[in-house]
């Protein structure tokens, strides 16, 4: 537990170096959330051609939706344990292996139960992404740089989502839907080459120049850090946090990934095709949202702000970008629709980029990617039901959204008033929240 003038202090920054490699890391990084969200995101975007060729109802896409919410629950909080314990060079090598096989077998499945295993494979093994990377930045980044670098990894998640619904009308056009998951599951092998040949621990790393080294490591204890019993990481007030701001907001992310473009296509009418200018829109303006998330913490931090008020105080900011969503039944027109659904993903992804380093910076560095897991996890399991659930109210609605997006704006300040509940209540349990 830090003292109360401790907790007061700002936080030493030092002066960045001249030495840039870390970014490299970073631009890694930011190329496997990419191919991440390219391998999950095709599936929502064929849904309306998945549907007609196979005659799903609403409640049998949204079960195929759960059995992936349900695996990658798994694959967080196993992978994330697995990840602390091999290291962040091999986790996310099988990590990325096992999910580029599994997104190719999409392309062999024809039934709910086919597309079940395929999903609930893509979903275990795509469960070691997040872990993984966040360890990275907690091994490679400073905490004045830590939230900036999340940021900018964290927005492949939209670039994968913008670059999907470019090119994926093209190449069913011209091969069919099937092979658009062959061709995504070949982009992961082609990353593990370049991954493996420049992703090494700072320490090791040869190109890696010793001041940039020095400003990575300023001010962390060079004793090695023990073993974090797993058990031992719900002490720490910060991982329950972490944990409540993914179960409150992973769900609505990947109810927007999954039903957005089926929503579009009900409400608007537009096809896979007319569908590519709306969601580059909301992608785009997700991306800025991400970046300046982690922006924008990031600078309250070199102003002198400790490092989790600032994580909080940005949160807030981003949590009131979703609000207008609740009022899209309201809105007649395309447009108005996806700036309302841009905006509230902007505010997802700023959010989620502090909420990420919210965790690196509260517990031991050797439980990072455990307890990305542990809210992995926990988010996943609700996430299963969400998806079970919004299936089944728009088949009892004919299609109703308007419940489902008020649900959506208003999980987003209800998770940053709880989060600052449970950081700001004192507790004799260890935590390092003002660190």
């Amino acid at each position: 537990m830090t003292t109360e003038s401790s907790a007061r202090d700002p936080v030493p920054v030092a002066a960045p170096p001249r030495g840039r490699y870390r970014w490299v890391i970073c631009a890694l990084l930011f190329a496997s959330t990419t191919i991440c969200y390219i391998d999950r995101q095709i599936f929502g975007l064929l849904k309306p051609t998945l549907d007609a060729e196979f005659g799903w109802s609403e409640t049998d896409y949204g079960d195929i939706i759960a059995a992936f919410s349900l695996m990658y629950a798994f694959g967080y909080l196993l992978g994330g344990r697995l990840i602390d314990r091999i290291g962040v060079r091999k986790g996310l090598s099988l990590a990325v292996f096992g999910w580029s096989l599994a997104a190719a077998a999409h392309g062999l499945m024809s039934t709910v139960l086919g597309f079940k295993i395929a999903r609930g494979m893509l979903g275990i093994t795509e469960g070691g992404n997040f872990p993984a990377s966040i360890k990275a930045v907690r091994e490679w980044f400073p905490p004045q740089e830590r939230a900036f670098a999340t940021g900018i990894f964290n927005a492949g998640s939209n670039i994968g989502a913008i670059v999907t619904p470019i090119s994926l009308p093209f190449v069913v056009a011209f091969f069919g839907w099937r092979a658009a998951f062959l061709i995504a599951g070949s982009l992961g092998l082609i990353w593990l080459v370049l991954w493996l040949r420049f992703y090494e621990l700072p320490e090791r790393q040869r190109r890696l120049s010793a001041e940039e080294l020095g400003f990575i490591k300023a001010g962390e204890d060079p004793a090695p850090q023990p073993h974090v019993p797993w058990l031992s990481l719900l002490k720490y007030r910060g991982t329950w946090a972490y944990v409540v701001g993914m179960l409150m907001t992973s769900p609505v992310w990947w109810f927007y990934l999954n039903w957005v473009p089926g929503f579009l296509h009900d409400r608007f009418g537009i096809d896979m095709m007319g569908s590519i200018a709306p969601l580059v829109v909301i992608y785009l303006v997700a991306d800025v949202g991400s970046i300046a998330g982690g922006w924008i913490s990031s600078r309250l931090i070199r102003g002198g702000m400790r490092p989790v008020p600032a994580r909080l105080a940005t949160m807030f900011l981003m949590a009131l970008c979703p609000i207008p969503v609740a009022f899209i039944a309201g809105v007649s027109g395309l447009w108005p629709a996806v700036f309302m659904i841009a905006l509230a993903a902007a505010g997802h992804q700023g959010m989620s980029a502090n909420l990420y380093t919210l965790a690196s910076d509260t517990v031991p560095s050797r439980g990072v990617s455990s307890v990305i897991g542990m809210g992995g996890f926990a988010a996943g399991i609700v996430g299963m039901f969400v998806a079970m659930a919004v299936g089944r109210i728009l088949d009892a609605t004919g299609g109703n959204y308007s419940v489902l997006f008020i649900g959506a704006a208003l999980a987003y300040p209800l998770a940053v008033l709880v989060m600052a509940l449970i950081v700001r209540r004192p507790a004799a349990a260890p935590s390092t929240l003002e660190a």
